[in-house]
């Protein structure tokens, strides 16, 4: 079950129901991402492996993490690493993640909170989950979402916006079968907290058992939608839709959604993230850490990184160890 939810979904704001006339978007094609590990060994599914940077644009890359229940000192982070030329979205959806960077900042993130990382000309970070949370293990489930940064902003200083869970604007279908939960952009009138340099679009959405849900899109943009948790279709044939899969959709003015009658008992409901942006329509040279337009602004970007110019590891503390 998703940290952020309601009691009564039928006190939230309503989506409008659109139009007879909008079109459903239909569907391109439908892609299983691959399992495999991240940073220093935790699960990951990699939502946009096999598809077409075109139809992707302006996301380049997401990682679904987890969901695992940890044992007791199994919990895992990341080591430190650079990025430079597009944005981090880290979307923890149960658990806890601490972040760390080479400028000094950091926070933590848990239970439906959002940290939106924009690199820019580049720093150094590390993500890891509290020490606590190593001791006792737990619940961990989460997102990391890339979104590109156009080229005059890809140099851009880094900053860092700390979206809690209780910001999002919270939302019903019609008929209250889908908890709509905007985390950036628009929809319907109703705007997420996040910002972004790029005008995008980024919801978790809850359809229960059954339901079915039309969501109003922007016709200028993309529309991705990733299955989470539970099974079921999307697009006007309803194709099959379940955990670990992306549907991308073609041109149009709905994007329709619906759960299976029957789920699993570990997922309750249908969990979707669905986006959308304005396709920046640029040259994209991607590479481990760093997205940049060109091959010699990746190798830039490398030698950067080398010389220490994205920053330097910061020192970490020695108890009993520093009293001059």
């Amino acid at each position: 079950m998703p940290a952020v939810t309601v009691e009564d979904i039928l006190t939230l704001p309503k989506v409008a129901e659109p139009l007879a006339t909008a079109v459903s978007r239909p569907v391109r094609s439908i892609t299983t991402a691959p399992q495999g590990f991240e940073g220093e060994g935790f699960p990951v599914r990699r939502a946009f492996a096999g598809v077409d940077l075109a139809a992707l644009d302006p996301f380049i890359h997401m990682d679904q993490m987890g969901e695992v229940e940890y044992a007791p000192g199994e919990p895992k982070g990341t080591a430190w690493h650079p990025h430079r030329g597009f944005e981090t979205v880290t979307y923890i959806i149960d658990g806890t993640f601490v972040h760390r960077d080479s400028t000094g900042g950091g926070g933590v993130i848990t239970n439906g909170d959002t940290q939106w990382m924009t690199a820019g000309s580049g720093l150094l970070h590390i993500e890891v989950p509290p020490e606590e949370l190593v001791v006792s293990g737990g619940l961990f489930h989460g997102l990391q979402l890339w979104v590109n940064l156009p080229r005059a902003q890809k140099m851009s200083p880094p900053r860092y916006q700390d979206i809690r869970g209780g910001d999002v604007a919270l939302l019903s279908s019609p008929d209250g079968g889908a908890l709509v939960r905007v985390i950036a952009g628009e929809l319907d009138g109703h705007e997420g907290p996040g910002i972004t340099h790029t005008p995008i679009v980024a919801l978790h959405v809850t359809v229960a058992p059954g339901a079915r849900v039309r969501l109003p899109w922007e016709p200028g943009y993309n529309a991705l939608v990733y299955a989470l948790n539970g099974n079921g279709s999307v697009g006007p044939d309803r194709r099959a839709l379940r955990m670990g899969q992306l549907a991308v959709l073609g041109g149009g003015d709905v994007v329709e959604v619906g759960a299976d009658e029957s789920q699993e008992s570990r997922s309750p409901s249908l969990d979707l993230y669905i986006l959308g942006g304005r396709p920046i329509r640029e040259p994209v040279a991607a590479y481990g850490p760093f997205v940049m337009n060109t091959r010699a602004e990746l190798v830039q970007a490398f030698e950067d990184f080398q010389a220490g110019r994205l920053g330097t590891i910061p020192s970490e503390p020695h108890p009993g160890h520093d009293v001059l």
